[in-house]
């Protein structure tokens, strides 16, 4: 009986955690969906979601190893090919230099590393040891990833600002971790449940922060800057990638609202002074 309510627990953690993470993969659309209507994604990276991609792939294989990591394998597979979507829109909306750089990561990181850690671990080593290996693998990249916010969080307590760090992308990523933390510890899991301990530590420390200076820096116009390692692991697609997606998603707002001033300029209207405005350009410039 105990064997049998931890089966289902350890299923329904799993459905849950495929749902929240499923979420979490289409928070880029809305910048995808601006970057295709100004056809242009100058401006924008693509290493976030080349990262969550390798990352995908990593915890695929690993879940394929397995055999009897089907939540694993549903969500991971979803998550190459959204990920590969969205460095397909970037590349074809990217300049030159730009495509030209994604490119050169592609081939190094996603074709080159991946294959020479798949190669290595088939030729070498067998049984167990390939899942063991493979496992220790995703899960020193997952709390690699994990730790990337960590700049951000600094940046909040030295400026005072959460611009940059909403609360429901810290809520929804550190839900994220609590149900793969528990998909991980009701299967014996530790590649999986281990990470995951790091990203409900991190997001509870980010929701703290944001509780503590949502109101404290509403008048600091110091812009934080851009966090380029985002995405992914299995569960949490780490929170940084929703940095950048917030970042981006700034960017081009504030972009939108200097087109309008441009318009407004054209058609006679008065134009805001630049020396009091104090807003930010999608440079990044403060003008």
């Amino acid at each position: 009986m105990a064997m049998a309510n931890h089966q289902t627990l350890a299923f329904v953690f799993g459905i849950l955690g495929n749902i929240v993470s499923f979420l979490v993969y289409f928070a880029p659309v809305p910048t995808f969906y601006r970057i295709y209507k100004r056809k242009s994604a100058e401006g924008f990276h693509s290493l976030p979601y080349i990262v969550a991609l390798f990352s995908a792939m990593l915890w695929l294989c690993y879940a394929l190893l397995k055999k009897d990591a089907f939540f694993l394998t549903t969500i991971n597979s979803f998550g190459c090919v959204i990920e590969s979507i969205y460095i397909f829109l970037y590349f074809f909306y990217a300049p030159l230099p730009a495509k030209k750089q994604t490119l050169q990561v592609v081939l190094s990181l996603n074709i080159g590393l991946f294959s020479v850690i798949v190669v290595l671990i088939q030729t070498l080593l067998k049984g167990k040891d390939r899942i063991h290996v493979f496992g220790g693998i995703c899960a020193s990249f997952s709390v690699a990833v994990f730790a990337a916010p960590l700049s951000i969080v600094a940046k909040v307590v030295r400026t005072k600002s959460v611009e940059f760090m909403p609360f429901p992308l810290s809520f929804f990523l550190t839900l994220s971790a609590i149900m793969w933390f528990s998909y991980g510890f009701l299967k014996a899991d530790l590649c999986v449940s281990i990470p995951n301990v790091v990203g409900f530590t991190l997001g509870l420390v980010q929701m703290v922060l944001y509780g503590f200076y949502r109101n404290a820096g509403k008048g600091n116009k110091e812009k934080l800057p851009e966090h380029v390692i985002d995405m992914v692991m299995l569960s949490t697609l780490s929170t940084s990638d929703f940095h950048q997606i917030s970042h981006q998603q700034n960017e081009i707002k504030k972009s939108d609202e200097e087109d309008g001033k441009d318009d407004d300029e054209e058609t006679g209207k008065p134009e805001k002074s630049m020396e009091t405005s104090g807003e930010l350009q999608p440079n990044g410039s403060t003008v």
